[in-house]
């Protein structure tokens, strides 16, 4: 039986592999939580204000766990990792980063909820099925991370799930703007998807399963969801419209989203937050 690599050195064959796959994990969890977090005082009611405020905060604590990781493996420490990083060293995919809809949180704020929906849901499985996978993962740390982070995720799911049926079901100009949400959040979803140049060296490894076979689970996952709602989807209709943030391609929106981030610890990054 493998030994796991959590009980041997990380030696150069499998720390590259496992740095990449853990920067990914922690950036994805850390930008999407900072979107949601924008929408506060400005989701559909009330209920739906708190809820999407603890899904966030939940998000955030994931992304953590991911940078914790990553600190033991001596990359820096967790503040420095969240916040002094600049945006061309983030490998977070790139639909995660895009702003919620025109406008700012604190002014003028035109969001687009039907984008909110789609976006997380469709994130939140696919991080749901990497979690599955990374629970075998050979490298023990992050296989306890993901059973722990795997807890909150029912929760999350249920809570997305729900509002893309109800919405996609009720028509008119409801389901006109879920649709135009999956088709851009369809555009850039293979960057979700994709665990970028080193996929191969993860598999191999034992660190996660292989990119295609993630992918295709997502695929049947949604299947059913989307035949219920009378939604065609297939893998042709994933694309990286906008760049590939596994090797650092971004947009300016995670520039402006990182001055905001990191505006306070900037003050003092050597203080404790």
């Amino acid at each position: 039986m493998t030994e796991p690599v959590s009980k041997m050195p990380i030696d150069a064959k499998v720390k590259p592999a496992l740095t990449s796959l853990l920067y990914q994990l922690a950036d994805d969890d850390f930008i999407l939580a900072y979107r949601g977090s924008e929408w506060l005082g400005l989701a559909p009611h009330i209920e739906e204000d708190v809820a999407f405020s603890s899904i966030s905060q939940d998000t955030m604590g994931h992304a953590a766990m991911f940078y914790q990781l990553l600190e033991d493996l001596g990359e820096g420490n967790v503040d420095s990792l969240a916040h002094a990083r600049k945006a061309a060293e983030r490998r977070n995919a790139v639909l995660l980063e895009v702003v919620n809809g025109p406008g700012h949180y604190l002014s003028s704020a035109q969001y687009d909820w039907a984008f909110a929906v789609v976006r997380n849901y469709f994130y939140i499985q696919a991080k749901k099925i990497r979690l599955d996978s990374l629970k075998n993962s050979l490298y023990q740390p992050l296989a306890e991370v993901a059973l722990k982070v795997n807890m909150e995720l029912y929760y999350h799911l249920l809570h997305w799930k729900t509002w893309f049926i109800q919405l996609m079901q009720a028509g008119g100009e409801a389901r006109t703007r879920m649709e135009a949400a999956i088709r851009k959040v369809l555009a850039d979803f293979e960057g979700v998807i994709t665990l970028g140049p080193l996929a191969k060296d993860m598999a191999e490894h034992g660190l996660i399963e292989p990119e295609d076979v993630l992918k295709q689970r997502w695929l049947l996952t949604m299947k059913p969801v989307f035949e219920s709602i009378n939604l065609a989807v297939s893998e042709a209709d994933l694309a990286m419209k906008n760049g590939n943030g596994r090797i650092g391609e971004h947009t300016a929106d995670l520039d402006a989203a990182l001055t905001t981030l990191s505006e306070v610890y900037n003050i003092n990054p050597a203080a404790s937050w």
